[in-house]
């Protein structure tokens, strides 16, 4: 997290958003993780960085008065430089299948935070052509993030093989959520056994100083909770084939990362956090049944919560047009 940035050495002062995402990225731009041509945009940097668009929109200003980005064509910004630039051509292979591995990885992020940004108010066709020509990548690499995309349950194929993305609906939701509480709870009992006691406390401690100090819990807090919850711990079981098909589901612990930042003030104690907690002091004192009912009961109570996010966020969220996102009447 950028808030949790240190001070400086000299003035003791700690570091403005902007700067601590500016100095970070610049880094990444002369280091080459970030290469020639690669897309940058302010709702990928505040999803990534975990801040508000002001603070990234200065960030590439930054950027671009350092004559690292240059506008794009479109919208947002590019790297500047030849995109088969020599210094990376003549790079040790190492690096340059590094450079190579990881193209989709430069735009995944910012292709995920605009489609999370969108469908609490509809479902979007995704125009695999233009996903390719908005970010300056091949169609293998575009096809590549929509493929992870698909994994991790926010998009799909139409009848037709065509990409979309499905709205947050409330029978959308309801699917999900109905899916989730009768897989997770199975799959919490399954990896219970082989769970680190060192884990249980990480998560127990982390849970409790949330609860003493509700008001001063970020958004990037939420979703470490949910993460250590939902992902990390059921990662402990010995049934790959239900931890697969859980991922495929979990595409709502994905859109929170946007839900939580715009509807942070909801609840003056975030409801989940006493729920995650009784889960883990059932599974602290070896009764993994209780812990597999607790979960159940949670993620039976969390989706009318979800559905009022959603719901404020669709009252409001006026996205801006996008090339490779169309809005389907569905």
């Amino acid at each position: 997290m950028l808030q949790e940035a240190g001070c400086d050495p000299i003035t003791g002062a700690a570091p403005r958003l902007y700067e601590r995402a500016f100095q970070i990225l610049a880094e990444e731009i002369r280091q080459k993780t970030l290469g020639p041509g690669s897309h940058l945009n302010e709702t990928g940097i505040a999803a990534r960085f975990g801040i508000s668009r002001p603070p990234a929109r200065q960030a590439l200003l930054q950027l671009q008065e350092a004559g690292l980005v240059e506008k794009a064509a479109g919208r947002g910004f590019v790297v500047c430089g030849d995109p088969d630039d020599k210094a990376v051509s003549q790079a040790p292979p190492e690096l340059q299948r590094l450079v190579s591995a990881s193209s989709w990885e430069r735009i995944y992020n910012q292709v995920e935070a605009e489609i999370i940004s969108r469908i609490a108010i509809g479902s979007w066709r995704i125009v695999e052509t233009e996903l390719a020509r908005t970010y300056h990548v091949s169609r293998t690499v575009a096809r590549d993030v929509l493929a992870r995309l698909q994994q991790a349950g926010l998009v799909r194929k139409d009848d037709r093989s065509r990409w979309f993305a499905p709205a947050l609906t409330p029978h959308h939701v309801g699917e999900l959520y109905e899916m989730r509480w009768v897989l997770e709870p199975a799959a919490l009992k399954n990896a219970a056994p082989n769970v680190p006691p060192s884990l249980l406390a990480r998560m127990r401690c982390n849970l409790e100083e949330a609860l003493a100090n509700a008001a001063n819990l970020g958004s990037a807090d939420l979703d470490r909770f949910e993460n250590e919850m939902h992902v990390e711990l059921l990662s402990h079981g010995s049934n790959a084939t239900m931890i697969q098909t859980i991922h495929t589901h979990q595409s709502l612990i994905i859109a929170h990362r946007f839900l939580y930042r715009h509807t942070n003030e909801m609840f003056e104690v975030e409801p989940f956090l006493p729920e995650h907690l009784e889960i883990v002091e059932h599974l602290q004192a070896g009764d993994p049944g209780k812990a597999a009912d607790a979960l159940a009961d949670h993620l039976k109570i969390s989706l009318d919560r979800s559905l009022s996010r959603i719901d404020m966020i669709a009252t409001y969220c006026q996205p801006e047009p996008l090339a490779f996102l169309e809005k389907l009447d569905i």
